[in-house]
């Protein structure tokens, strides 16, 4: 890429400088599950996240700016602005899944919220919950209190942060109920740009950063079908892996089901043939 500047590589993207104010994040299509970037590709994926994200950034900008710039015709790059990034994850729970679950069932607890008794997996909250996690660099994101989140960024910012997340979550959790998708959680990075002003970063609202259920399957009491890489995990735990680098090789059926359900999410949700994207990104700009 001659007009950049490899910085780094995530699990799924690449990072680049294109000069002192714009980075370009490339979203690949590698798939990793329990923290193992596994072997095999699934093809397109890396397009769903960068269009989709920038579907979202499009359509929540009157709640908080964002990073995003433009998206490039290659449907996977998109190029942003330089940030500060905050060194949190900021986690909202509108359902009781996940890591929120096991918490809740040993405890009644979920990050500090106490939760009301008798609750189900995947039972909706009373109201959607903030839960900061730390930004691990190998492993997992850990849970962390408000307290332990504030002392990493201040009281003030981390109230602000709060505030934007969970309007952000409501707005899209009711969008998407619209067209048929539960967003059962969801996580979103902030950083702070040269104004120091709170915006939006990484990506937002994509089945690799959220839990996408389709409504129409809901039914409490357990886990959920998805729309995320649950289709790779649930093959990975069947063929007795042992969650240790080197991942297995996925076999065809399990790379086509993992890459119909992302481009159904991304269909669903923006409204779009995936093919109208694939010929033209700026589509979901629009």
């Amino acid at each position: 890429m001659a007009d950049a500047v490899h910085l780094g590589s995530g699990k799924v993207r690449e990072l680049y400088a294109l000069d002192d104010e714009r980075l370009l994040l490339v979203a690949s299509d590698r798939i990793s599950t329990f923290d193992v970037i596994l072997p095999t590709e699934i093809p397109d994926k890396g397009r769903v996240l960068t269009g989709l994200a920038a579907f979202w950034f499009v359509r929540t900008r009157a709640i908080t700016p964002n990073h995003l710039l433009a998206v490039r015709p290659d449907g996977r790059s998109t190029e942003c602005r330089r940030l500060e990034m905050l060194p949190i994850e900021c986690v909202v729970r509108g359902y009781l899944s996940g890591s929120g679950w096991k918490d809740y069932a040993k405890s009644g607890v979920v990050c500090g919220h106490r939760i009301p008794n008798g609750l189900r997996e995947s039972d909706r909250l009373p109201e959607p919950i903030f839960t900061p996690a730390t930004k691990a660099q190998s492993g997992h994101d850990e849970n962390i209190t408000g307290a332990q989140a504030a002392a990493l960024v201040g009281a003030e910012r981390l109230a602000e942060v709060e505030r934007r997340s969970i309007e952000l979550y409501r707005f899209a959790a009711a969008y998407a109920l619209q067209r048929g998708i539960i967003i059962a959680d969801t996580k979103f990075e902030f950083g702070v740009d040269r104004a120091a002003r709170l915006v939006l970063g990484d990506e937002a609202l994509t089945p690799d950063s959220s839990r996408f259920w389709p409504a129409d399957q809901y039914a409490p009491g357990g886990p959920q079908p998805s729309y995320d890489k649950q289709y790779v995990r649930d093959y990975c735990e069947k063929i007795g892996w042992g969650k240790t680098y080197p991942g297995p090789e996925l076999p065809p059926d399990v790379v086509a089901g993992t890459r119909r359900r992302y481009v159904e999410a991304f269909e669903r949700l923006t409204g779009l043939p995936f093919d109208a994207y694939l010929a033209d990104p700026s589509v979901v700009l629009k």
